[in-house]
């Protein structure tokens, strides 16, 4: 890829290339099953503890082995694209993704689902930061941010109609149908990567896997993600089963840090990138934006079911409005986000998302439906604002084979941000919960609205970080490869 330079006026005249355009889709399609898969299987845990006569901590492990085996893959996509191009490795992903689904939907007990939803896991580890990374290096530094907003679509929109899916399948068709789905999506989104995807050269350097590197930042990532995960159950920070898993993936996740930056070959993440303010902050505001987005994620529709008392389907249908209001900002925030830097973005982005948060501080068992559903459609039109303008500044100035660790590094920001965020607001409900006025519906509905005011905390939080983002004067990108 030649030197690519694109200035704030050029990027306001400059239309998408076809060529990009259909990439974009194609990939977009393909991460579909696997964002709309882990959103689904939430709430098919009752269901499947009754078929398979498991215990629900037993079938958590559903969920948790995913995520964990999910952690542990995505350090391996930025070598994999790398060493074999984004096209090969895009395409194996989803075949591995699809033989999981398959095999899930064979399972016959608990084990054998456990098992094959971590190769599931695996696979979709692998796919999503690949996605991002052929994507933008197929653009050569130009729309980037139009480009993100088209990629970013399923992320957004999967934990919002992820449950409804779920619900309508669960009721009418059976738990194993929610992997039945999987296939012929991954089928197709196989067919047309292969022909419409355009064969990418691997690096001229033959790089070889970094397996210290593997072994020390796959299973912090992964043994990080479960003892957060393992707050949001109920087990304090000083209980052996949080303070264990948090204390062995700090330890792994230091002696990654020491490794990386005194090995002589190339380490798994190059952490050399964080010497740049912009993508440290770019980082740094990622993480905290998954705190806000996740944390929320969990408490709104806890707050329908358990202060409101509706079901599971309805519950996700009073969670539409958020994704209109996504879809109305999406595409013009990634076009605002290639003129004018992503700084003014983000910073009026977490002042909206506070404005549109206070309604749930607020609400009690009768709230008016309208005034809230009016919220979250403000709320899903500023959320794009948080996660498209910085994954722009993240890849300013970087070379096409530093765009693979840019793009692991800022998965491994939003998921850690969005399990701490989720974790620590699970943490203050139950907190809020724990007396003998547990089951009056008021202390549940102020329990709630102190965990919304929490979330509106790490929304403030998330300025100073966003200070540091570029604004118009340094969005000039010069990807060079």
């Amino acid at each position: 890829m030649s030197d690519v330079t694109v200035k704030p006026k050029q990027a306001r005249k400059e239309k998408i290339d076809p060529a990009i355009l259909k990439v974009a889709l194609i990939l977009v399609f393909g991460a579909l099953a696997p964002l709309f898969d882990s959103t689904m299987i939430n709430v098919a845990i009752k269901t499947l503890t009754s078929d398979l006569h498991s215990s629900v901590a037993v079938i958590q492990w559903v969920v948790t082995g995913y995520v964990l085996t999910m952690g542990m893959a995505i350090p391996v996509s930025g070598w994999a694209v790398n060493r074999f191009g984004g096209k090969k490795v895009y395409l194996f992903s989803l075949a591995l993704f699809m033989a999981g689904s398959v095999l899930c939907s064979l399972s016959w007990n608990p084990g054998s689902l456990i098992g094959f939803r971590l190769l599931q896991g695996i696979g979709a580890g692998i796919l999503i930061p690949t996605m991002q990374t052929v994507l933008v290096q197929n653009t050569g530094g130009r729309n980037i941010g139009r480009i993100i907003s088209i990629i970013s679509i399923p992320t957004l929109l999967g934990p919002i109609l992820g449950p409804v899916l779920g619900g309508v399948i669960l009721d009418s068709l059976g738990w194993r149908f929610i992997f039945y789905v999987n296939i012929p999506i991954t089928l197709v989104a196989g067919l047309l990567a292969w022909r419409g995807i355009p064969a990418d050269e691997p690096s001229t350097r033959k790089q070889s896997l970094d397996l210290t590197g593997l072994l020390l930042l796959s299973p912090a990532f992964a043994i990080l993600i479960f003892g957060i995960a393992q707050i949001s159950t109920g087990a304090g920070l000083t209980s052996s089963q949080v303070a264990i898993p948090l204390a062995i993936g700090l330890i792994l996740m230091a002696a990654f840090i020491v490794y990386a930056l005194r090995t002589h070959i190339e380490p798994l993440l190059d952490l050399r990138l964080f010497q740049s303010r912009i993508f440290s902050a770019s980082n740094l505001t990622v993480f905290l934006a998954g705190m806000v987005m996740n944390g929320a994620l969990l408490l709104l529709p806890l707050y329908y079911q358990q202060v409101r008392g509706e079901s599971v389907l309805y519950t996700g249908l009073m969670l539409i409005p958020q994704g209109i209001g996504m879809l109305l900002t999406r595409s013009w925030i990634g076009s605002l986000s290639d003129r004018i830097g992503s700084r003014i973005i983000v910073i009026l982005s977490l002042l909206v998302t506070i404005a549109a948060t206070l309604p749930f501080a607020f609400a009690g068992t009768d709230t008016n439906l309208i005034l809230l559903a009016v919220a979250l459609v403000v709320r899903g039109a500023a959320l794009n604002g948080l996660l498209i303008p910085v994954m722009v500044s993240a890849y300013i100035g970087l070379r096409k084979d530093q765009i693979p660790h840019a793009s692991i590094s800022m998965k491994i920001c939003q998921t850690i941000g969005g399990a701490f965020g989720a974790a620590i607001l699970a943490t203050v409900i139950q907190h809020q919960l724990s007396g003998p006025s547990a089951h009056n519906p008021g202390a549940v509905a102020s329990a709630y609205d102190t965990a919304f005011w929490w979330s509106i905390g790490f929304a403030v939080i998330a300025l100073l970080p966003a200070l540091m983002l570029p604004s118009h004067h340094s969005s000039t990108m010069t990807p060079k490869g």
